[in-house]
């Protein structure tokens, strides 16, 4: 896949690929922290898929929950944390929430491998580059000695640092923050992983180095047809890489669709605001626009939109109904979980259909 060209802020061209194989299944996805007082739903019924060779989109605000979606898909969910039992997540024709940590360790980096936001927290300091991509090469590739020096050096130079053969000796201190993020994706790629989860991966970076780690990862996706997660609170980053994309806020999703009508036609207010966050979307002279408030901490149930308090668009039954997902515009994959859709019905028509989907169990 390749950047989207045209407008930098709208997409204009993404690949059908509603016939692609499925690598990764997300489905009723909840993750739940249990403290002394409360239970916070961090991910509250989420379901996605990425289909072989695209990138899906996760995007909101810091505290939306998109990083513990990626934990959890990774089985990184430690006490007081858990995943509830309904939940299900596919890759390789397997439910891996039913694996125990010995059948996890075997999948991560190998099947499912994962790209985090600071590369100084995921790097050693006291170990070399090299061996620390050498250990990856030799957990799941067996590849060890000269063999897997000369993979390393491989894996370096395919990220594009230069005078690979020296820097694999050299320690993550003497790399910039550039290099050392592709030092991470280097290691990441080191098992020929299917699915590459990208959490936040440009977000510490400058905006010249930022572009660079960009396109890097859309030559890697398209020499190895990797499918990628990548996670951001930045939509101008997803109107880059993404095919498909999930808006969450407070651990569910509100809005999911291709990255070309969302852009074009947002529906749900919440993606309306991240949008018009945007910098260069604002009319010349005016400010740069906000939502007000914060996420808040979703700890109980969904019995109303979480995005009530903070939207300019909520009205008295947005405090007592709990919105789910309903098709919305003219995409069928386009869905917004918000009282005001279908836009085909009255507001009294569609506040009692999301009364009567979530009375039946929906989302």
């Amino acid at each position: 896949m390749s950047r989207h060209a045209g407008n930098e802020n709208v997409p204009l061209n993404t690949d059908a690929t509603s016939s692609r194989d499925v690598a990764l299944e997300v489905n009723d996805l909840r993750t739940v922290f249990h403290t002394e007082h409360e239970r916070i739903h961090a991910v509250d019924g989420v379901s996605f898929d990425i289909r072989r060779g695209e990138t899906v989109g996760l995007v909101g605000e810091s505290g939306s929950g998109k990083s513990v979606t990626a934990r959890s898909i990774l089985g990184l969910i430690e006490s007081p944390g858990e995943i509830d039992s309904a939940s299900t997540i596919r890759f390789a024709g397997d439910d891996i929430t039913e694996y125990t940590e010995s059948q996890y360790e075997s999948i991560r980096g190998d099947g499912i491998a994962m790209v985090f936001q600071d590369p100084l927290s995921t790097l050693n300091p006291v170990y070399t580059v090299g061996n620390q991509i050498k250990e990856a090469l030799s957990l799941h590739q067996d590849l060890r000695g000269t063999a897997a020096t000369e993979r390393a050096i491989e894996l370096l130079e395919e990220v594009g640092i230069p005078d690979a053969a020296r820097r694999v000796t050299e320690y993550p201190h003497q790399f910039s923050g550039g290099m050392r993020q592709r030092a991470v994706i280097a290691m990441a790629l080191a098992c020929a992983p299917e699915v590459l989860i990208c959490d936040e991966p440009t977000t510490a970076l400058d905006v010249t180095i930022q572009a660079q780690i960009i396109d890097l990862l859309m030559e890697i996706q398209a020499e190895r047809d990797l499918s990628i997660l990548f996670i951001t609170h930045d939509m101008g980053v997803i109107a880059e890489v993404a095919d498909r994309v999930n808006v969450m806020y407070a651990g569910e999703i509100v809005e999911s669709a291709p990255v070309e009508p969302l852009f074009a036609e947002p529906k749900h207010p919440y993606t309306r605001g991240l949008l018009r966050s945007i910098p260069g979307t604002q009319t010349s002279g005016n400010r740069l626009e906000t939502i007000e408030g914060e996420v808040p901490t979703p700890n109980e149930p969904a019995s109303s939109c979480r995005f009530a308090p903070r939207c300019p668009k909520a009205f008295e039954d947005c405090e007592a109904v709990a919105p789910v997902p309903t098709a919305v515009g003219d995409d069928p994959d386009h869905d917004a979980a918000c009282l005001l859709y279908p836009d085909s019905m009255t507001t009294d028509e569609a506040v009692a259909h999301h009364r009567s989907a979530d009375d039946e169990g929906g989302q």
